[in-house]
């Protein structure tokens, strides 16, 4: 284990010219004096490893210095395998460049390991697309990656969740994908905020550039957004008395954490069990009821129950009852 890290530790001084030993035990997910002991090993077994003080200081190789090290353990080309080219890279216009970069790096590894690489890609294929939904449309995703990869400023046009258009200049961090969705995340007056990649339309290029925060960390914000958002995005609970088909309709549309509520839910009348479930909005509770069907009953809130009856009345219109003719349609 502690080899392993030692590598770890390593190739990470390599790649990046300097590091605090905070940074690194974040990584390496030890602790601080575990990182001294550890850079103690390599310095003793020859590697020109040392550290400096101050703000701008941390942990380095000394210049020009590079490992010969370039096997890798079995997990890692078991994983090394799976990788391919997922739609984000074609969106980018990289998946060409990852293809000839893993041939390369396939190449570089020692001849008795390339077999082994083969052995697992063909044992193990990750395939990230949905079945049935389509990738939202992103025309303006290439002007994105120039102006992040630039710290181009850009002036955008966007659509929220309610459908209100907002126009606004922004400093473009970096791009996140995430279950088959682009966001940007940017700068703007108000700090770091996160925008939905098929709500922005019509990017501009502006002339001026930015300047990234300093130790603004992209994967490390993402992370915590995520977090926040499941905490402070919006809330509409509905009660709901189901049967036992109702529940297992919810059980196959709702995330694990219903299921545990459903689980503990108690009895309602007529042997039903009755459940608090959040939402987000009336209108997915609208889409996600209607599939369901006449398993779940709706308690509260009432404006709900109301426009799901309104709903049932207005198809009960359209479609009639049994034996009701069809509008249009003659009979013998």
């Amino acid at each position: 284990m502690r080899a392993d890290r030692l590598v770890h530790l390593l190739m990470r001084l390599q790649s990046r010219p300097r590091s605090t030993v905070g940074e690194l035990a974040r990584e390496l997910q030890v602790s601080s004096r575990t990182v001294h002991r550890d850079l103690d090993a390599l310095s003793t077994a020859g590697v020109p490893v040392y550290a400096t003080r101050g703000a701008t200081g941390g942990v380095a190789l000394m210049e020009g210095w590079r490992t010969q090290l370039t096997g890798l353990t079995r997990p890692e080309l078991q994983a090394l395998a799976t990788v391919g080219a997922p739609g984000a890279l074609d969106d980018l216009g990289l998946s060409t460049p990852l293809r000839t970069g893993l041939v390369k790096l396939a190449a570089a590894l020692p001849a008795l390991q390339q077999p082994a690489l083969e052995h697992a890609r063909q044992r193990l294929h990750v395939d990230a697309s949905g079945w049935f939904t389509g990738r939202e449309p992103l025309p303006h995703l290439g002007k994105l990656r120039d102006a992040a990869w630039q710290d181009r400023r850009v002036s955008l046009s966007y659509q929220d969740f309610d459908g209100a258009r907002s126009r606004r200049t922004v400093d473009p961090y970096g791009l996140v994908i995430k279950a088959d969705r682009w966001y940007l995340v940017a700068g703007t007056d108000k700090g770091p905020r996160v925008f939905r990649g098929g709500r922005i339309g019509d990017v501009r290029l502006r002339p001026q550039g930015f300047t990234r925060p300093h130790g603004f960390d992209l994967p490390a914000f993402w992370k915590d957004w995520c977090v926040k958002f499941a905490v402070e995005r919006a809330h509409y609970d509905v009660t709901l008395a189901c049967t036992q088909e109702g529940e297992a309709a919810l059980r196959r549309m709702r995330p694990p954490a219903d299921g545990e509520r459903l689980d503990k839910a108690p009895a309602a009348r007529g042997g039903k069990r009755k459940v608090t479930l959040d939402f987000e909005r009336e209108s997915i509770a609208v889409s996600q009821l209607c599939e369901v069907g006449a398993g779940v009953e709706v308690l509260a809130p009432e404006p709900l129950r109301q426009r799901l009856a309104a709903l049932a009345a207005s198809l009960q219109a359209l479609y009639g009852g049994p034996g009701q003719k069809r509008p249009g349609r003659r009979t013998r």
